[in-house]
């Protein structure tokens, strides 16, 4: 594993606050489910965990909040909004993670209604502010990552821990998505929270 932060860098400073819209799962679910099943493979040496309170699944990471004006971000809540509210509330499973090459990472099911959360928020976001940032991710997957990589990490005792240990996978129900002013500080990614657009209406 190689550090997350090297690799966004580029893109995302540190300091710098991005919007983001966001699945957030329910901080006491989160915490027993999800963080304290998995403190030994996430508190390593390298490994940077991430704290239930900042558990997500990106849906987008849109512009820097110094380049939208509030006139422009009002337009795009309202966008979404609008798409949202065709969309039917959906369980999320969040599977067991994998280690990836910069993050523990949990992968999560089903796609497509997440997909749609993603293809509305950019949408909502390019029918505003155009291509004035690229769309990220560019190919949509919905996932959670429990740590992140700061240093290089030799993965192989992980993968021995995680294949002695079979913990159940989690389902959280989506109900809406959350805007946030998202930064991190080259070692963990916190937020403010903004407002929330229930789906369904």
């Amino acid at each position: 594993m190689d550090s997350f932060f090297d690799r966004v860098t580029h893109r995302w400073p540190a300091g710098r606050r991005d919007y983001h819209w966001h699945i957030l799962p329910p901080l006491q679910q989160a915490r027993a489910a999800l963080f304290e099943p998995y403190r030994e493979l996430t508190h390593r040496e390298g490994l940077i965990p991430v704290e239930p309170a900042w558990y997500h699944v990106t849906v987008l990471h849109s512009a820097p909040v110094q380049q939208v004006t509030d006139g422009e971000l009002e337009q795009i809540v309202a966008g979404v909004r609008q798409r949202c509210a065709a969309e039917a509330p959906f369980d999320l499973t969040v599977d067991r993670p994998a280690v990836g090459s910069v993050a523990v990472e949990c992968a999560a099911r089903p796609g497509a209604p997440a997909r749609r959360l993603w293809q509305a928020t950019v949408e909502a976001s390019t029918a505003v502010i155009g291509d004035r940032v690229p769309v990220l991710p560019a190919v949509y997957y919905p996932h959670m990552s429990l740590a992140y990589a700061t240093d290089h990490v030799d993965h192989r005792p992980m993968k021995v821990w995680l294949s002695d240990h079979d913990i159940a996978p989690v389902t959280i129900l989506v109900e809406h998505i959350s805007l946030v002013a998202q930064s991190h500080n080259g070692r963990r990614i916190t937020w403010h929270h903004i407002l929330d657009v229930p789906l369904g209406g």
